[in-house]
């Protein structure tokens, strides 16, 4: 027997960052999000025994362990760990033996929410394997406490939710870990144009998004007055970008991009940089209306808005920088889980 599952990655299009604790707990967050054909898989394969084989392909680590009901963190595959001892703690309540195989579509740092999405993925293969009785809404909500108390890493909530329920969400965050996720139907022909007109840009670097996100959270702390106004105007980007796709308002978009992306950058420190910079004005300067870094910032994908016929303009200027430009598309589906 293999069970297997996969999860989407996911573009933050507006309101990113306004889903991070204590933000949205003191004054509540709102992100748009839409999910993208590139994935982060995990395959189980029961094994007899006392083993636990852990294999991330991607990133070449392989371990085998003694089967424990709890497994040391210790900075090796932590994620697969985490999903397991919380796993058995919950739900199975005794130690199993496995191999879990994963592999994710974008690098860490990539700012497309991959750590995330594999926590995900990885918890939708312990669910389709022991049949646990989770609605998607749990799924999220207990890959989010996986990665954010039991691994102690900081970040949002919007990523686990989009890997969960899949499709173009305006997702609602409160006090609590209270979260609404709304989904969008938005009429085809404007799902296609935006998907046409849009430009996702591998920056060939990666960042530490914990340590951008930790400086953001210390400053709504500190209620440094700058950074909470900033946040507040990304909030009210997510409700104009769903106002323009709902409306097919969709050449509003680049403006509504630019509009995060000037706010944005005022919320911590290291978000952008002289590099990040250079490549948003080469994106503009070619024919780009607007766009943006994303996830926390300072690397990682970025992706612009490029109307009309100027998207390849956009893409000729922006393959002289020395990234590239990656194909995609939107997906409607989230976490997929199957046995065989």
């Amino acid at each position: 027997m293999i069970i297997r599952s996969k999860a989407p990655l996911r573009l933050g299009l507006a309101g990113g960052g306004t889903d991070v604790s204590p933000y949205s707990d003191i004054y509540g967050g709102a992100i748009l999000n839409i999910t993208i054909g590139m994935y982060a898989y995990a395959t189980i394969k029961p094994l007899t025994g006392k083993k636990i084989h852990l294999k991330a392909i991607d990133r070449g680590e392989e371990i085998i362990l003694d089967s424990k009901k709890q497994l040391a963190i210790d900075g090796k595959l932590s994620l697969a760990k985490g999903v397991y001892n919380r796993v058995v703690k919950d739900f199975i309540k005794k130690p199993i033996a496995f191999e879990l195989t994963t592999f994710v579509d974008a690098p860490p740092g990539s700012g497309l929410g991959s750590s995330s999405t594999l926590v995900v993925a990885i918890l939708g293969a312990f669910v389709e394997w022991f049949k646990l009785p989770l609605s998607e809404y749990d799924i999220a909500h207990l890959a989010f406490k996986i990665e954010r108390e039991d691994l102690a890493m900081h970040g949002g909530k919007q990523d686990q939710y989009a890997a969960t329920f899949g499709g173009v969400n305006y997702m609602e965050f409160f006090a609590n870990d209270n979260v609404i996720v709304n989904p969008l139907r938005i009429k085809d022909k404007w799902l296609h144009e935006l998907e046409n007109n849009l430009i996702l840009f591998f920056t060939e670097t990666s960042r530490l998004s914990s340590s951008i996100i930790a400086k953001q959270s210390e400053n709504v702390k500190k209620k440094n007055v700058k950074s909470i106004e900033a946040m507040h105007n990304l909030k009210e980007q997510s409700l104009r970008m769903k106002e323009a796709l709902l409306k097919g308002e969709v050449d509003d978009i680049g403006k509504i991009l630019h509009y995060g992306w000037e706010h944005k950058k005022a919320m911590a420190e290291g978000i952008s940089n002289p590099f990040i910079e250079n490549i948003y004005n080469t994106g503009i300067k070619a024919g780009a209306t607007g766009g943006k870094i994303s996830g926390a910032g300072g690397g990682g994908f970025m992706f612009f808005y490029a109307p009309y016929n100027n998207k390849f303009k956009v893409i000729e200027a922006l393959n002289k920088l020395g990234g590239r430009v990656m194909k995609y598309n939107f997906t409607e589906y989230g976490l997929t889980t199957w046995t065989v």
